[in-house]
């Protein structure tokens, strides 16, 4: 117990190292980028360094399983250089029950992330998106969900023009059941139109069945107006609408299920935020995955020589499993393949793999 404790606490330490040594190196990257994006906006470097604070977050968050491989190589490679996992095996224990205590530390870190910094790095990656969109104007988000139907909102030179729909196709170019509420430039409702069908055409809405109010006339029932067909000016278009869905791990993990019975209801499809649930869900295993890769190749006496060699095969082997669980995404997003193969395939193969290459260089 003592023993295993003792590898623990030294895993932990050597994965601080490599973290703030990676949030270091993000945030000066991302305080010079936020520096550039900016400077025709004479932004203060405070302002750039709040902007990298809110932003380095979530970038840590998405390598979060490279940092683990990078920590378990350099924590393997300090014990074999200092011979303690000579006289770990000289006293009787295998490599697989030494390995036992970092895979555990990391699949219990790997919970303690999902539901404890998930949460955070969405709160963070909402407050950089609002901050960025306040810095460079016309970025905002346009769409929201209710349990009513979905909101979109649209502006110009005229005014804004709330809209609100029970629900819409895949891609929210086309809306059923939609109210469109204009507002003049001081925020006055000027008219209020209700239309069975709207579909987003370039520049345009086109309304089926519509139904015109003019909220400036003392009765708008009285002077309403049908129209079979009609025009509504738009600059939204395919893609803004698209955007404004948001990436799926701006969502908390916690809030995720309830946001994707929401995307549902209103039309949409939710297949990426499924997958992105999924892979949240496996990720402990993706970071113990990592720790047994990295012990496959650099859980070895000195001596042996070819240090350099297996180093390097450790990191070109947590590197293919990182973006071999990006290319699954990819492929589960676009509906390729299921959502539970695109989340879970590329832990549990890495973990089997690793596990066949540890049983080889332990028993073969």
């Amino acid at each position: 117990m003592t023993l295993s404790l003792y590898f623990v606490v030294r895993f932990l330490k050597t994965l601080a190292q490599v973290f703030f040594v990676f949030f270091g190196i993000l945030m000066l990257t991302d305080v010079v980028e936020h520096l550039r994006r900016f400077s025709g906006q004479d932004i203060s470097l405070t302002d750039a360094t709040m902007l990298a604070l809110l932003n380095v977050p979530a970038n840590l968050y998405r390598i979060l399983p490279l940092i683990f491989v990078f920590s378990a190589i350099a924590l393997f490679l300090a014990l074999a250089k200092s011979s303690e996992l000579v006289v770990v095996r000289a006293a009787g224990r295998s490599g697989l029950r030494f390995l036992l205590a970092p895979v555990m530390a990391a699949l219990l870190l790997g919970a303690l992330v999902v539901a404890v910094l998930n949460p955070l790095v969405a709160a963070t990656s909402k407050q950089y998106d609002l901050s960025y969109a306040h810095q460079a104007s016309g970025r905002e988000s346009v769409l929201s969900l209710s349990e009513n139907g979905l909101w979109l909102r649209q502006g110009g030179a005229e005014g804004q023009t709330v809209i609100k729909a029970a629900r819409a196709d895949g891609d929210g170019t086309r809306l059923f059941a939609v109210t469109f509420m204009i507002y003049d430039p001081q925020s006055i409702p000027t008219q209020r139109i209700e239309a069975e069908e709207a579909t987003l055409e370039p520049g345009q809405w086109v309304l089926q069945n519509a139904k015109y109010w003019d909220l400036t006339a003392p009765n708008p029932e009285v002077t309403a107006t049908l129209q079979p067909q009609a025009n509504l000016a738009s600059e939204l278009t395919r893609d803004r609408i698209r955007d404004s869905f948001g990436d799926p791990s701006s969502i908390p993990i916690w809030s995720l299920p309830g946001y994707i019975t929401k995307l549902e209801q209103a039309g949409f499809s939710a297949r990426a935020h499924r997958v992105w649930l999924q892979m949240e869900m496996a990720l402990p295993l993706l970071l113990a995955a990592m720790v047994l890769v990295a012990a496959g190749f650099t859980m070895r006496h000195a001596r042996f020589g070819k240090t350099g060699q297996m180093v390097l095969l450790a990191l070109a082997g947590g590197f293919a499993i990182f973006f071999l669980r990006n290319f699954a995404q990819v492929l589960g997003d676009n509906g390729q393949i299921p959502v539970y193969l695109a989340a879970w395939s590329p832990p549990v193969a890495a973990i089997l793999m690793s596990l066949g290459l540890l049983l080889h260089l332990e028993d073969g």
